[in-house]
């Protein structure tokens, strides 16, 4: 596109590029994603694709109308992990596929209050490109230009515009991911469990409360739970041992992780068994076809909406399960609900009085 490396526009380190501002008004990202540019442009521009990644960390989408036509709109509401829902139009101005998107958001009084232009550029890089896919990189850039200096800080202050751009081209490439594989995840045939949750706390505290012994021993656990002992190792094959008691006598049970990946403050991976005091891995005391191992994936985000925070999302799957133990843990999903649901309370409370000392 024209003047895409105009003086004030960031364009270093491209394949791993961040949304940041530039020039008066202006917010910029150029990345390299590992897709060709045919598979994006229709990742961008079909509403069963969009569903599926628009948006930061923690929202869905809904879309009651998508035209992708020279003065076609696309509405939408974009709803937050905070439960708050935010109405969108976008009025397309320019459709040139697979290579350009221009578009105006906003300008509606029945939206957000914000008005903006965005270009959007799909552009074949390296070797093997083309538009049929199968292989090929795409150099994805994203001009967002808006009125003035003032309305520009108006959405990155108010929205977390820059942060939000950010997540949503993640979780675009990690959508592509997806979309050329045919896995279905750790386990085969099973549902994953998902639960996400904002807290109103800085991103780094919230991630030291799931690292720390010490903090988790406050939180950890169903409400009437608690940890009167635990070990912790935190690296990658390190384990979280710990002893969980409820208020009846005679209640304890033992669990481990055993972590996979832990990248700070944004993730962390592990696998996840019942125990016993010694430290082995031992069957649910009352479900015997539960799995003996799941996987969970824990995610750290800013919260780039309203009101700030962080949203931390839990990702659970069976691994090496049975066809039993998969309809076991997929049977389940309404009890986990009620349990994540009482023990991200407890966090809640926990951030709370940290935020009160």
């Amino acid at each position: 596109m024209g003047g895409a490396h105009d003086k004030g526009r960031p364009d270093m380190n491209a394949a791993g590029g961040r949304a940041s501002l530039a020039g008066d008004r202006e917010v910029h990202l150029t990345r390299i994603l590992d897709s060709p540019r045919e598979l994006i442009f229709r990742a961008w521009t079909d509403p069963q694709h969009v569903s599926r990644w628009w948006g930061p960390r923690g929202f869905t989408t809904t879309t009651s109308r998508m035209d992708v036509t020279p003065g076609g709109v696309w509405r939408f509401v974009m709803h937050g992990p905070d439960g708050r829902d935010y109405e969108n139009l976008i009025t397309f101005l320019e459709v040139v596929k697979p290579e350009r998107l221009v578009y105006r958001h906003g300008g509606d009084k029945a939206v957000e209050p914000v008005n903006f232009q965005v270009t959007v550029t799909f552009e074949e890089h390296g070797e093997g490109g083309g538009d049929s896919g199968g292989g090929g990189k795409t150099r994805l850039t994203v001009r967002m230009v808006f009125p003035s200096g003032a309305a520009r800080d108006h959405v990155v202050q108010t929205y977390g515009a820059v942060e939000g751009l950010n997540q949503t081209i993640g979780r675009l490439e990690e959508h592509l991911a997806s979309a050329s594989t045919t896995a279905s995840g750790p386990a085969s045939g099973a549902r994953e469990f998902v639960t996400t949750r904002v807290f109103d706390a800085p991103r780094d505290l919230v991630f030291k409360a799931w690292t720390e012994r010490e903090r988790l021993m406050r939180w950890f656990g169903p409400k009437g739970v608690t940890i009167p002992t635990c070990t912790l190792d935190l690296r990658p094959g390190g384990v979280f041992h710990y002893c969980m008691r409820g208020p009846e006598v005679g209640a304890d049970m033992w669990g481990k992780w055993v972590f996979r990946e832990i990248v700070r403050p944004e993730r962390l991976v592990f696998v996840v068994s019942f125990s016993d005091e010694r430290g082995g891995m031992s069957r649910h005391p009352f479900m015997p076809d539960w799995p003996r191992e799941t996987l969970s994936t824990v995610t750290f985000a800013v919260h780039a909406g309203k009101g700030g925070g962080t949203v931390v999302t839990v990702r659970w799957a069976a691994i090496n399960a049975t066809e039993a133990e998969r309809k076991v843990f997929d049977g389940g999903h309404e009890s986990m609900e009620k349990g994540w649901t009482g023990t991200l309370d407890q966090l809640a409370g926990y951030l709370g009085s940290e935020a009160k000392a």
